[in-house]
């Protein structure tokens, strides 16, 4: 029996300090390789504790690998992730149905080709004039869980000469991104509609991504599970967690002295949460736009700043010119810091993996220069500042070029993103 307290902790700071990889690290902790006969019990390891939403999304990411994002209800039907959940299920009637409910349940409230009402507060599905379905671009961040177990999956099956690949995963933790629709439904308890073998459609109470790991891991005290919450602080925190909120404390635990139990609001059923289901989260303390947390609930956790770490970063020759990208961030957030503040600082991700002129010119001008004018609310003598005038030029609205820049009135040199020269000056005027 596991003694041991259970950890929250929150994983905080501003954008590309690798929180969402820290808890891609965490997953690995309470992940367990097992054997595997054969390939079919890889494909079913991977389907059995999908829902179908969740299947579906596996067949489009699949397609969308080939090359083809448009497909028709038949063609989903009969995709192999599809086919094989059926028979895990023992699903024999209602195929169809099963397929078009759940694509019309998770498609957009104002959708103009897809007439249903009751739709889930996320969407993911759509459908074209021509009764083509196809995966919403919006949704894509929100699978990035799903197409890791995908990308997973298909190494496996391709893998001849790694025998060791050919190992499903027991994965003892949940991974969800919360967002500003995401409720306490998703989270802990709802009532969905379910599809009969005889066409019927009903509503049932079923169990959202943290009662369902709760419940694995009642039933398993011997290991611990994990909740990894990414972006904790775009949802309602509150009304995410419900009559959770005093339950997650670790001394209110399960089995713990001071242990606490409440009723579900739906199902009535007990419930208290056990001692070993930890709690990761991550949250960007950049963006005053997202909900803040809670007094109370911030006082139920750990927080750990993540903090830009430039040493991580290499170097770049362009030219016979070295730009040294530690340097550069490091100037660049000594800049932010001294114009704007230390919340508004870059994180190493931005500069992270960039090899040659052209890729840092992209991210200066598609990821840090915009992250950076979003910070300062486009006030273009800040940007400036920041990134000096061989970058920035202050231009009369009129005749400044791109949309932000219109309205702003600044503007960027293209010719200074493609100059190593112009990266120099940056860090060697700060020396």
């Amino acid at each position: 029996m596991i003694r041991e307290l259970a950890k929250n902790i929150i994983y905080t700071g501003v954008a590309g300090t690798g929180k969402t990889y820290q808890l891609q690290q965490i997953a690995k902790q309470y992940t367990e390789i097992l054997p595997v006969a054969n390939a079919d019990e890889l494909l079913k390891a991977l389907l059995k504790p999908l829902s179908w939403r969740e299947v579906i999304c596996l067949v489009f990411l699949d397609e969308r690998k080939k090359g083809k994002s448009l497909l028709k209800v038949a063609e989903i039907t009969n995709n192999l992730f599809f086919v094989t959940k059926l028979k895990i299920n023992h699903r024999e009637k209602a195929i169809a149905n099963t397929a078009w409910s759940t694509l019309q349940q998770f498609s957009p409230a104002d959708s103009k080709n897809v007439l249903v009402k009751n739709k889930s507060s996320q969407s993911y599905f759509d459908k074209d004039d021509s009764s083509n379905w196809f995966l919403l671009a919006d949704s894509l961040p929100l699978l990035a869980d799903l197409q890791n177990k995908l990308d997973d999956y298909q190494a496996a099956i391709h893998s001849q000469f790694q025998p060791n690949y050919l190992q499903p995963k027991l994965e003892r933790f949940s991974f969800v991104s919360f967002h500003q629709a995401y409720g306490y439904e998703e989270f802990v308890e709802g009532i969905r509609p379910h599809i009969a073998d005889n066409g019927q459609m009903s509503y049932r109470i079923e169990s959202g991504a943290f009662l369902r790991l709760c419940q694995q891991a009642k039933h398993d005290p011997s290991h611990r599970y994990a909740m990894l919450i990414d972006e904790i602080n775009r949802a309602n925190v509150a009304r995410v967690f419900g009559e959770l909120m005093s339950l997650i404390e670790p001394s209110k635990r399960a089995g713990q002295t001071d242990s606490l139990s409440v009723n579900l609001a739906y199902s009535r059923q007990p419930f208290s949460v056990p001692s070993n289901v930890d709690i990761y989260a991550s949250m960007n303390s950049q963006d005053h736009s997202l909900a803040p947390l809670d007094m109370a609930f911030r006082r139920r956790f750990e927080f750990i700043e993540c903090q830009p770490q430039p040493q991580l970063l290499g170097k770049v020759m362009a030219n016979g010119i070295e730009i040294d990208l530690a340097k550069l961030l490091t100037a660049l957030n000594e800049r932010i810091s001294q114009n704007l503040a230390k919340d508004s600082q870059l994180g190493h991700s931005f500069l992270w993996g960039i090899d040659s002129l052209h890729a840092l010119s992209a991210a200066f001008s598609h990821s840090i220069i915009p992250q950076v004018a979003q910070a300062c609310q486009q006030h273009g003598q800040i940007l400036q500042a920041i990134f000096g005038q061989t970058f920035i030029r202050l231009v009369d609205n009129k005749k400044a070029t791109g949309f932000m820049a219109q309205q702003a009135g600044f503007d960027i040199h293209t010719r200074a993103l493609d100059d190593p020269n112009s990266y120099l000056a940056i860090y060697q005027s700060a020396q």
